[in-house]
Parts: C-alpha cells; structure tokens; sequence
C-alpha cells in the first residue's frame, strides 16, 4: 500500500543485558518458581506448528478493479493472442489495437519493431508467446516510472500540485493527505486557487476530513497563499505542506506565468522547496496528456505525476506514450486513480500495469 514511501534504515537494536531470573524486576513474563518447574518436567517433543489460514494476495481487490477500468483495451488485446500461428496479419490487428488504445504511432511503431524482434530472435511460434513477449517490452519500458517519494529528506517538505481543470487536482490532494495521515504524517494544505470559492470549499472539507489545517484567503494571491502556509508549516514543524493551485490550460500563458511565479515564492520561503512538483493528470485525455506533461514540465520542473480517473473511458495507452517519449529523462507516476474514495489512489506498478492492459478479464461468476 505504501510502496510509494522512502525511508532511512533505522539503526539496529541495541541488545539488552539478560538479567537473572531470581532477579526482582527483570524481564521474564513467569515467576522464577514457575521457571524451575517447568525446568523439571521431562523434556516434550516439539510440536508442529499450527497451520495457518492462506493470506488473501495484496491488493486484490485493487488490480481486479484497474482490470475493469481498463477492460476496453484489454478486451481489444486479449483476442489477438488466441492465434496459433505468428504472421503479419497479427502484427496488423496489433497495431491497430495499439492506436485505439491512445498508446500513439511513435511509440507503437516502435513497440511493433521490438516485438518483430524478439519474436526473430525468440523464434516465437504462438500468438500466448507473442503476449509473453509485449508483456516484458512494455514492463520493462514503464519500470522507469516506478519511484518512491523520499519523506525523509527535508522537513517540512513541500509539494506543489498543479493540474488543468478537472483533472480531479483537489481531489488528489485530499487522498493524498489522508494516506499521509495514515503513516502518522502531519500535513498543512494551502488553498492556493484563490479566485473559485467552490475549490477552496472543497479542499477545507478534505482537511475536515483529515483533521487537517487549511490556509486560505479569499480572492488573495496565490503567492501569497502558498508563503504564508510554507511559513506556517515551518513554524509549526509540519511534515509535509501541499500547495493546491489554480486548475489551468497549458495555453493559457498568463496563468502559466502565474504558475511559475507561485513556484518561485514557495522557494523563497523555503530554501530547495518545492521538493515536489506534480501534475494531477486525467486518464481519460488520452495523447493530449504528453502536451500537458510537457507544458508544465516547462514551467514548474515536474517532479513526479498522478494520473486519475482510470475507472472511466481510460484506455491506458497514453501512459506508454509518456514512458517512450520520455524514457531518457523519465517522469515518475507516483500514483493512479480509479475512483472517488480516500483509498481510490494506489502507487502505480508497472506489473500490474500492464497485466491489466493485456490480460482478459475474468468473468464473475
């Protein structure tokens, strides 16, 4: 579940002197009289130990409901691996399922060609080897954007959220604060779109929700904002402060601007902050979230990504696209969203991932 945290190794214990039995206050749970007699009694053979229930996997429930998020693209794969038989016409109805699937001609033009490959130098012969094959092309292209965020690294530390309208921006924040809280993590938001009453609104119910502060104003700069709460989760020592911002199209260069400006106050108040830069990406945009990914990459220096709302229409190809297009200088996808609910945001797998991309999904009975 919190894969996504890194943190420092504790120190090994320091072993504790063993103290005598007989001696008054040391360690032991019995009473020396009953240590020596249990120590009389002949000695018993060990006992098997006691068989214990199976575990249900982790994140079962997760991964089966990512599956049906993504059922449209798995249900256009899933059919084409059922051949007997590797020829071009597989290679066809593959790269046509690649395009529906948003993953792009660039990268399925190269996904294709890596394929071809490995199937030459495989001697791949059925279309279940072909599946084997794209499921390890596309695992090992989106590893990359596998990473954990550091909580240790600075206190407090500061995350910047950005995102256009409707992306479900706020929303993240919420989740986010609330799997913070979960790792007894304490968090400061800033409601930093100061002209839309409604998103100030909605990020002082999270903080409710989260037994969290909000700093706002109203209609106030969003410099301002962000100052005043870095300011105030130094003063308090708070462990992590997050900076909502104002929902925005990469076109729109004043806003952009304002953006960047934001970014430089937040360093003024605290030097090397913001030690997150994220972009809240909605999953349903398909190849338009690379322009987006590039834009506010330009303008704030992304350091990671959250995509949202793969419950939906998704088709998960675009987040492919992003690992090939920017596999030399890889963004990490921190999270991924599938719902509404505080436990609808989970650390993005590549495995899991791309299981759900390309296997059939199972029929309930």
């Amino acid at each position: 579940m919190f894969g996504f945290l890194r943190r420092k190794k504790p120190p090994p214990p320091t072993p504790e002197p063993v103290e005598s039995a007989s001696k008054p206050g040391g360690p032991w749970p019995v009473e020396p009289a009953s240590i020596a007699a249990q120590a009389a009694r002949p000695p018993q053979p060990p006992q098997p130990p006691a068989p214990s229930a199976p575990a249900e996997p982790p994140r079962t429930g997760w991964i089966k409901r990512l599956r049906a998020g993504l059922s449209r693209t798995s249900g256009q794969l899933a059919g084409l691996f059922g051949l007997t038989q590797i020829d071009e016409a597989l290679f066809e109805q593959l790269e046509a399922a690649l395009l529906v699937a948003d993953t792009g001609i660039e990268t399925t033009t190269w996904l294709l060609a890596r394929l071809r490959e490995r199937v030459k130098k495989e001697r791949l012969e059925t279309g279940e080897d072909v599946r084997q094959a794209l499921r390890a092309t596309l695992t090992e292209l989106l590893t990359p954007l596998e990473a954990p965020i550091d909580l240790d690294r600075s206190a407090p530390q500061v995350w910047m959220v950005t995102g256009v309208n409707g992306a479900g921006k706020t929303t993240s924040i919420g989740k986010l604060a609330h799997l913070l809280r979960r790792e007894h993590k304490s968090v400061l938001l800033a409601a930093g779109d100061t002209f839309r009453a409604a998103a100030r609104a909605q990020l002082a119910e999270w903080g409710a929700r989260n037994d969290v502060a909000v700093i706002a104003q109203d209609g106030g700069d969003p410099g301002a904002v962000a100052f005043d709460a870095v300011s105030a989760g130094i003063a308090r020592q708070t462990d992590v402060v997050m900076v909502d911002t104002a929902g925005r199209l990469p076109t729109q260069t004043h806003l952009m601007e304002e953006l960047r400006k934001v970014r430089r106050v937040i360093g003024k108040a605290l030097a090397g902050a913001p030690h997150e830069a994220l972009l809240v990406l909605d999953g349903n945009t398909g190849q338009n979230m690379l322009a987006q990914v590039a834009a506010f990459d330009a303008a704030v220096a992304l350091t990671g990504l959250i995509v949202t709302k793969l419950d939906g229409t998704a088709k998960g190809g675009a987040i492919v696209a992003l690992a090939h297009t920017r596999r030399v200088q890889p963004i990490p996808v921190y999270f991924i969203g599938l719902g509404e609910g505080v436990d609808d945001l989970q650390a993005f797998s590549a495995e899991e991932f791309v299981s759900a991309l390309l296997d059939p999904t199972p029929r309930s009975h």
